[in-house]
């Protein structure tokens, strides 16, 4: 079976998620063609080594990777960010559509939704049937974050999605609220599979504490809650330095937020104007090496800003942390906190209540250790059983492998 595999975002940016499927349809003998564009996410800068060309060729994993333009942006903009999205859709539509080659089937991340442009465009050209995999509800998402908060962009944008999904021959979404929300909108339902996100075995598990790691970090000696993660307005992390000023009493407690984005050097200054010395910032740090942070987690944290789309929302890292076998505490509501209460992995609280948050950590910060690692015992066993990348990867490729012989009965 030939792929091709449509992403804005690809290696090396941080997600996995599309790397890994790549390299399983590789492996089992499909032929893979990538369209992308060139990296620079978190910070809207090129990496290292890339320079923007009308086209580049590269092999990852023995896996064929086509670059084309875009305009590098990751900012507050809405005008830049407009641009960017518009013009890996142009680049894709145009370069991409000649360049990628014939394929039997075609597998779509989003977002960003304007990726359902060349998407179809491909498909109408080529006659191939695509799946478009929804990992964020456009235009819920950007009027959530306030990205593009116009009545009028929010239109045209629900108009793109509904010309989008009714054209995909299959959509993929991993969380049962948003399969609700596409039903709702009009979607047939026996179109919509829900696949949950994974996190990747090899990567996220148990490992031993680095006494090295926590002497540079300061994490020794400490109640550590981690968060590890982009740093957005979705986040709403002001919250933790709200929970942080209620357990000034505890003196061991500390929040550690590890990871970037447009919102982190704004925490940074109001933990430094309001005093606070039990918030700790780590930079971004590589997937391989979070486990190693993870492992001295006394909770991971998930939180989320209040709002409806948030509730049918399951954050990756959520994922992450039950692979890594640490208690829980997600400030969400809706699937998030099912997940976590399912597994019996931690504590759930309200979205955006630090007196809630502050009361979670106290009471994980007196339970005795043994039943703080049932929590993350429980957590690994729920991961083990539904969220590894072997389970769910397969239904990806058994998904494409379907559409394929749709495409070949019809043609």
């Amino acid at each position: 079976m030939r792929v091709i595999v449509l992403s804005q975002w690809y290696l090396p940016e941080p997600d996995f998620k599309i790397h890994f499927l790549v390299r399983d349809l590789a492996q089992h003998g499909h032929r893979v063609t990538v369209v992308t564009g060139f990296p620079n996410y978190l910070t809207g800068r090129l990496y290292p080594g890339y320079k923007i060309r009308w086209r580049q060729w590269e092999t990852i994993d023995g896996v064929r990777v086509l670059r084309v333009p875009l305009y590098p942006d990751h900012s507050r903009s809405g005008l830049r960010r407009i641009l960017n999205y518009l013009s890996f859709a142009l680049s894709a539509s145009s370069i991409g559509a000649a360049l990628c080659g014939p394929a039997d089937a075609m597998w779509v991340y989003h977002p960003p939704l304007t990726v359902g442009i060349p998407a179809w465009w491909i498909g109408f050209l080529r006659r191939i049937p695509y799946i478009f995999n929804i990992h964020d509800m456009w235009p819920e998402t950007l009027a959530a974050t306030g990205m593009f908060p116009s009545s009028i962009a929010a239109k045209w944008l629900g108009a793109l999605a509904r010309f989008v999904y009714l054209r995909a021959a299959a959509i993929t979404v991993d969380s049962p609220g948003f399969k609700r929300n596409l039903i709702e909108k009009g979607v047939p339902a026996d179109k919509i599979q829900f696949i949950p996100d994974w996190a990747d075995e090899d990567v996220y598990r148990p490992v031993p504490r680095d006494e090295a790691l926590a002497a540079e970090y300061g994490l020794s000696e400490h109640f550590n809650v981690m968060f590890g993660g982009y740093i957005g307005a979705a986040q709403a992390l002001e919250n933790v330095l709200r929970a942080a000023e209620r357990l000034r009493d505890i003196p061991s407690v500390q929040f550690v937020l590890i990871g970037g984005g447009i919102d982190a050097d704004g925490l940074r200054q109001m933990v430094h104007e309001r005093g606070l010395p039990n918030i700790r910032f780590i930079g971004r740090q590589p997937a391989e090496r979070m486990p190693y942070f993870f492992a001295w987690a006394d909770a991971l944290l998930v939180h989320l800003k209040r709002d409806p789309l948030f509730e049918i929302t399951i954050p990756s890292k959520t994922i992450a942390y039950l692979a890594c076998g640490r208690p829980i505490i997600t400030c969400t509501a809706g699937d998030a906190a099912d997940v976590v209460r399912d597994a019996r992995a931690g504590l759930v609280c309200s979205p955006e209540d630090p007196a809630g948050l502050a009361q979670a950590v106290r009471e994980l910060a007196s339970m005795p250790v043994e039943q703080r690692d049932a929590l993350g015992q429980a957590g690994r066993q729920a991961y083990l059983k539904n969220y590894t990348r072997v389970v769910l990867g397969d239904k990806y490729v058994k998904l494409l492998e379907e559409t394929a012989k749709m495409r070949k009965m019809r043609s």
